[in-house]
């Protein structure tokens, strides 16, 4: 065989090895991996009292089946409903897409830092072709090994390596020697103990616990302000409706006094007077209606929805709140406050970080030690005349001894421990105000719901008397024995009070939202609804 011809068969091969050491899979295949991997330690994490395992995958897992499935029809009608509008948000909402993300990231932090236990392998590959003084040689060197870190510190790293030296003449044979190569670091003071060597490792799972408790509390937030959201648009939308039927009044009783006024049983300032407040209530009703068009399209950005898209809510549902009046809590003042502190998902997260800084202080306080390693290595070659798999154990090296760092200068380990009992001190500190600032949510939450009970009794009895005074008036106007100014004055008192109604009802409604969630009761179902547990 000429020198060409092998040098082509023998580049051939090497580059043929090459390809099948790094091939791989694809970045959709990795990506799926990572995903698996990612909810698989999410799930196990998840608590039952954390709330239900729904909505928190991120847009490219495919969606369980405990997740919203959006409903459409309301595009198709135009009328968006409570439930429809809070699934739209959970599933599609910019802000609540990034907290699964950032749930997600913080899980695929956690898989690299328990990576970091495991065996990693090693391939690797080096070939060239060089020409000197008319010698021709391709030397290929491969190896395969892997490095792990063991729970107590201990390092293992091993290595197989061939080492083709190829000429161009000769017989390949005598040309291919193996070397198999251990190494192992074991720590026997500074740096040892699996509490101090899984400290990374035993924080990002702290983590990503904190993150699942995050976002399910970011959950319930998101949800109550939705809700809110659509509350306050009905309200809204029902100052529309009450200002339109405002103007209806005015104009009525403008033409009736205009048609009096010209029958001489009435005075013409009199009906400058009632079409004064017609212009004001034609002008209340167009301001009113801009003001719930403005919102209705910022609530469509909520939705993730066109700014142009025609859409409508269903007034039923405050009709429904209507119906449902007002209620008790069930829930005395002192139970609340400790019902919180017990279900609060974030001040769970705030104690269990008093926690990682008494661990920071240990690992700190570990640091201040010697160093002193157990080190040992082991190498052994086949015979280049002999067959590259026959390894010389017999004529191995081995190395076996200890290395040690002295606590000479610990100026950086200092500093680190200061700074590691500030932040344990900080923490206790930031715990204990978390506790008081939920006390205080409680107790305002609960005072809150209180007010907007006795507050929605009180107008509903006010709109019942202003209803009665337009039409006492009406008929006392009609009768001669009553001014133009009570009538209008009358109307102004029942437009108040119907706004004023409506405002308690969902003032109530949601500050039961509130309260429910600031005692940590409130849960989120698969619907994207609410429910008391």
């Amino acid at each position: 065989m000429s020198c060409s011809i092998r040098l082509t068969v023998r580049l051939g091969l090497g580059f043929a090895l090459f390809f099948v050491m790094t091939g791989g899979c694809s970045p959709e295949q990795y990506k799926k991996q990572a995903d698996e991997e990612v909810y698989k330690i999410i799930d196990s994490k998840w608590q039952n009292d954390f709330g239900q395992k729904t909505n928190y995958t991120i847009s490219s897992i495919p969606p369980k089946p405990d997740d919203i499935q959006i409903i459409k029809t309301f595009q198709e009608s135009g009328v968006i409903n409570l439930v429809q509008a809070v699934a739209r948000a959970t599933a599609h909402n910019r802000n609540y897409r990034t907290q699964k993300e950032r749930l997600y990231l913080v899980g695929l932090d956690l898989t690299l830092a328990r990576h970091q236990f495991t065996q990693k392998w090693f391939g690797t590959i080096d070939s060239g072709y060089t020409t000197a003084d008319g010698i021709e040689t391709f030397d290929t060197d491969t190896g395969l090994g892997f490095n792990q870190l063991l729970a107590d510190g201990a390092q293992i790293s091993t290595n197989i390596a061939l080492d083709w030296a190829r000429f161009l003449s000769g017989d390949p044979q005598t040309s291919l020697t193996s070397i198999l190569s251990a190494n192992i670091t074991q720590p026997l003071l500074r740096g040892s103990g699996r509490k101090i060597v899984q400290e990374n490792l035993t924080q990002a799972e702290r983590n990503l616990l904190y993150e699942i408790r995050s976002f399910n509390r970011y959950r319930k937030t998101f949800v109550v302000s939705i809700i809110t959201d659509y509350y306050r648009l009905l309200q809204q939308r029902d100052s529309v409706t009450n200002a339109e039927n405002n103007y209806s009044r005015r104009v009525e009783s403008k033409t009736r006094l205009e048609m009096e006024a010209d029958a001489g049983r009435r005075n013409r300032f009199e009906v400058d007077q009632a079409e004064q407040d017609m212009l004001n209530a034609k002008d209340n009703y167009i301001r009113q209606q801009q003001t719930y068009k403005q919102r209705l399209d910022e609530f469509k950005i909520r939705l993730a929805l066109p700014t142009d898209l025609e859409i409508q809510l269903n007034q039923n549902e405050l009709k429904t709140l209507e119906k449902s009046g007002v209620n008790e809590p069930g829930y005395s003042l002192n139970a609340a406050i400790e019902t919180g502190l017990l279900r609060r998902l974030d001040l769970a997260n705030s104690a269990d970080r008093i926690g990682d800084g008494v661990r920071k202080v240990m690992v700190a306080s570990d640091d201040f030690g010697a160093e002193l390693n157990l080190i040992g290595s082991a190498s052994a070659s086949s015979n280049e005349k002999n067959d590259y798999n026959r390894l010389q154990f017999q004529r191995g090296t081995y190395k076996f001894g200890i290395e040690a760092d002295m606590p000479f200068d610990r100026k950086k380990e200092r500093n680190a421990y200061c700074e590691a009992l500030i932040v344990l001190e900080q923490s206790q500190r930031t715990y204990l105000n978390d506790m008081e600032e939920a006390k205080l949510e409680v107790r305002q939450a609960y005072r809150q719901l209180q007010e907007a009970a006795e507050r929605y009794l009180i107008q509903k009895n006010s709109l019942s008397l202003a209803e009665k005074r337009v039409e006492s008036t009406s008929l006392l106007l009609e009768a001669g024995r009553s001014t133009t100014r009570d009538l209008l004055e009358s109307q102004n008192a029942l437009l108040q009070a119907q706004n004023s109604t409506t405002a308690t009802l969902v003032d109530h409604a949601i500050a039961k939202l509130n309260f429910f969630r600031d005692i940590g009761i409130l849960q989120v179902k698969p619907d994207g609804m609410w429910e008391q547990r």
